[in-house]
């Protein structure tokens, strides 16, 4: 099979890989936009934590999504999507992080498979189908 691209289609693979992520997630950012903070705000009050840091979901699934879609900060955008993952899991997920479902798969799947995309991307970059270019300080 022939390499797409000049490095075996790395980067055709970084792009797909942003896109997935980013629109997967961003979907997120939107419903919880249209649903207002309220909701968020009372997970993190209940969590004893100060309301306001529930805003920061917006950064996680509204900011950083459009970030790593346009390519531009792409490592520190992944880094706030996986963070945003682990406090996820910490807040609303939690008693389902050692289930497996009756069809064998991981209770959390989703929320792994964001966490792991968005780590991944952390250490592979952006590449060079990015607004940041492949050299970019955080791409």
């Amino acid at each position: 099979m022939a390499a797409v691209g000049g490095n075996g289609g790395g980067d055709l693979g970084r792009l797909i890989l942003r896109l997935a992520l980013g629109i997967l997630v961003l979907l997120h950012g939107i419903a919880k936009i249209a649903g207002g903070p309220a909701g968020i705000v009372g997970l993190v009050e209940k969590a004893g934590l100060p309301g306001p840091l529930g805003y920061l979901v917006y950064l996680g699934e509204v900011l950083a999504p459009l970030l790593l879609i346009a390519g531009w900060w792409t490592r520190l955008a992944a880094l706030v999507i996986a963070i945003n993952m682990v406090v996820a899991v910490a807040l609303v997920h939690q008693a389902e992080l050692l289930i497996v479902t009756k069809n064998g798969g991981w209770a959390l799947e989703l929320q792994g498979m964001y966490f792991f995309s968005a780590l991944a991307l952390v250490f592979l970059g952006a590449g060079r189908f990015s607004l940041g270019g492949a050299r970019g300080r955080f791409n």
